[in-house]
């Protein structure tokens, strides 16, 4: 009897573009999807696929668990059937806060903080004793924060000002808080007279309270008379309240507004690591727990590999498939201290799949996001290995990708299209790559790099000297102005750090567009996102005599059954939740007031409908236009102006950035991996943009892997050789032909 395949079998697809849509996808086998960006890839595989997963696999939970857990409304699909569980990576920046390292996101760091509270000499009690979150382990000078605090009277006050005037800088001591008001009515200082012409006396017993410390009478002024209260002086106060407790946890002020009007400096007690120094006596192998953190993987390998105590190693053993994973994908140069807000997109990008590499499980559905982003062409070789290394313990992979070399890789190929948005939402192609080149695809898997013939000429010259950032090595260079520049090299090699950190600080003017998502939600919508929404409601208002809020369906135009949602979510107790498209307005979000006015024959709904191919041509108002126009030229004509920004692709999201950037003048745009999430067919209208941009009389530099934009370029200059220590030097500059003379890695794809 012939074997038959294993498939996730999907009918009638119908979540945001897709046309209803039959999908059947081989498991133990590695599955591509690509096509335009915006052409429905996410909506079948997230939207759907692992929606359905996640909800199916929470069913398997007692109600009371499940009331815990995140609750999934089942796509709009006929038949989903054979899934498996799944893991999803997505493109989501990786870490959650200013302090995760990558010791703490691969789960690392609790293995080795066990391991030196059970065999570090001199013994310390227990495993959190080695962290700054507990009592004995933060350092007492600094409180664990690695810096000292203290508060600058000069930040603080200014002296030329009255408390009336608002003579203290700090908000909740200013008169906008209660503590701001009591200064000026308790009777102890003059509210109208400048600080500076203060006595001595007062200005002392203002700022430190009075002499020798402790507190003096100063009544607090109610409606009920005056209240018993001490007066303890300006800086004491404000080390009491705002330094020595936990900031975070108070809602009108934030650790930013307290660094503003202090001084911060390295504590000199635990040399800026947060931990009590008695912590850092205790060693395995001659290092500290801080000493060990601050090594290569490499060298933690070795280290953990030396370990003979029985009970060490069996510690050790279950650390050191993690840093092998690490290590395998081409990141053995970093250490466990490393914060993930410093890592390179394509070095985060690895981190978050090594996370996801160390189960035994199979039998799973492995989904990823793009994993070729922000990786090198030299790199890709390492995903797909990895790639095919979980499809071989037989688990079901599929990856929504653009590069060519990942998709040549696939034991099947899905393109989506055949254009984006309402253009998009059906299969294109299903099957080997072989027979993708005679399809109507968009995908071209020959396609050949164009190498830029007849560079600009250039005349003018940004300078970088000696700089040092992170690992850089006294780099100095020129960067031609007015030109089409393209800054590569492997990952972590200090792309980012030259010309994020190094460039921008010299050139502040600088118009930088980086990898940061924007801030998504169901009321955001193109029109808002790009201000035109101001200037929409302002042209209404105008010709229709009602105020400008009613045209908003986050104002009083809202409706007022969904309160300007469009949808309602009903109490269904502990069923699947269910979002009902709001019966009052129709789910367009608005009042039947509001709808019944219009400008030049529209209403506010209509005009939200235009795309924005059909603003252009609807609209007079130039800035409205010039705006418009923006959206245009990024190719994202074929979306609608009223178009939520939660319902975006990420090639989508990342040209709408760019477009936000472009409605300003500028002379200098920077643009940190700008083809990330775009087919090839997007890249060349982005191409054109740049272009655009060059030939209006800007500059227009790009760190970027993709070769399709390297091989356009001007100019090129390439970092290496490697990533961390290894990388930082200059291997190349010139012009895109002198580079395919050369050998670096990237000459030799370029190739």
């Amino acid at each position: 009897m012939p074997e038959t395949r294993d498939e996730i079998i999907l009918r009638g697809l119908k979540e945001n573009n897709l046309k209803n849509i039959d999908l059947n996808i081989g498991k133990g086998e590695i599955t591509v999807f690509t096509g335009l960006s915006g052409s429905g890839k996410s909506s079948v595989i997230f939207d759907t696929l692992a929606t359905e997963s996640r909800r199916q696999m929470t069913l398997n939970y007692p109600l009371y668990v499940r009331n815990q857990m995140p609750r999934y409304e089942r796509p709009q699909a006929d038949l989903m059937q054979n899934l498996s569980p799944v893991v999803v990576v997505e493109q989501r920046t990786a870490g959650g806060n200013s302090r995760s390292t990558v010791g703490t996101y691969m789960d690392i760091d609790p293995l080795i903080r066990l391991l030196f509270s059970r065999i570090g000499t001199p013994p310390i009690g227990t495993a959190t004793d080695f962290t700054t979150q507990s009592t004995f382990g933060r350092c007492p000078q600094c409180d664990g924060f690695g810096e000292v605090v203290a508060p600058d009277v000069n930040k603080m006050v200014d002296f030329d000002k009255s408390l009336r005037e608002y003579a203290v800088q700090f908000k909740p001591l200013s008169p906008a808080g209660w503590q701001g008001q009591w200064m000026m009515t308790c009777g102890l200082f003059d509210p109208d007279k400048p600080i500076k012409d203060y006595s001595k006396k007062d200005r002392e017993l203002l700022l430190y309270g009075p002499p020798g410390g402790g507190t003096v009478y100063a009544p607090f002024h109610t409606k009920y008379g005056p209240q018993n209260a001490q007066w303890d002086g300006l800086l004491p106060r404000f080390i009491r309240l705002y330094i020595n407790r936990d900031v975070s946890k108070l809602k009108q002020i934030s650790q930013d507004d307290v660094l503003a009007v202090s001084t911060h400096s390295q504590c000199p007690t635990c040399e800026g690591s947060g931990l009590n120094p008695k912590v850092l006596e205790c060693r395995i192998n001659g290092f500290n727990i801080l000493e060990y953190e601050q090594l290569e993987m490499t060298d933690i390998l070795e280290e953990l590999i030396k370990i003979k105590d029985s009970l060490g190693a069996s510690i050790a053993r279950q650390a050191i498939p993690h840093i092998k994973q690490l290590i395998d994908m081409g990141l053995g140069y970093l250490s466990l201290s490393r914060k993930m807000g410093t890592l390179s997109g394509g070095e985060a990008q690895r981190v978050k799949i090594a996370r996801h590499l160390g189960s035994s499980l199979n039998n799973m559905t492995y989904i990823f996001d793009e994993p070729s982003a922000g990786l090198h062409p030299e790199e890709v070789h390492l995903l797909i290995q990895m790639l095919n290394s979980i499809k071989n313990q037989h688990n079901t992979v599929i990856v929504i990708e653009h590069d060519l070399s990942v998709i040549k890789a696939a034991d099947e190929i899905v393109e989506m299209g055949p254009g984006a948005g309402a253009g998009g939402g059906e299969i294109i192609y299903q099957g080997y790559s072989t027979g993708l080149e005679s399809s109507s695809a968009a995908t071209n898997l020959n396609h050949q790099l164009e190498i830029n013939q007849h560079p600009r000429d250039i005349k003018h010259w940004l300078t970088i000297e000696n700089a040092n950032t992170n690992n850089l090595k006294n780099v100095s260079l020129d960067i031609p102005k007015n030109v089409l520049v393209s800054v590569c090299g492997v990952s972590g090699s200090g792309k980012s750090s030259l010309m994020l950190d190094a460039f921008t600080e010299k050139y502040p003017e600088t118009i930088a567009v980086g990898q940061s998502s924007i801030g998504v939600s169901s009321r955001s919508t193109l029109a808002t996102y790009m201000g035109i929404m101001d200037d929409v409601r302002a042209i209404f208002s105008k010709a229709t005599g009602q105020p400008p809020g009613l045209f908003s369906f986050n104002s009083i135009g809202a409706c007022p059954v969904c309160k300007g949602k469009g949808v309602t979510t009903p109490d269904v107790a502990f069923a699947d939740p269910v979002t009902i498209r709001c019966e009052a307005c129709g789910g367009t979000k608005y009042s039947d007031e509001a709808l019944s006015y219009r400008y030049e024959g529209k209403n506010i709904v209509e005009i939200l409908d235009l795309t924005i191919d059909e603003a252009v041509q609807y609209f007079t108002m130039p800035k409205i236009i010039k705006k418009v126009n923006t959206l245009k030229d990024v190719g994202l004509g074929y979306l609608t102006l009223g178009q939520t920004t939660s319902s975006l692709s990420g090639g989508e999201v990342q040209r709408l950035k760019l477009a936000s950037h472009l409605k300003k003048e500028g002379q200098i745009y920077l643009l940190d991996e700008p083809s990330r999430g775009l087919h090839m067919d997007d890249n060349a209208k982005l191409l054109d943009v740049f272009q655009n941009l060059v030939n209006k009389g800007n500059s227009v530099v790009i760190i970027e892997h993709n070769l399709d934009f390297i091989a356009a370029s001007d100019w090129v200059i390439e970092l290496g050789p490697e990533g961390g220590k290894k990388g930082g030097h200059i291997l190349f500059q010139g012009t895109p032909n002198q580079m395919h003379n050369t050998n670096t890695p990237t000459a030799k794809w370029l190739k």
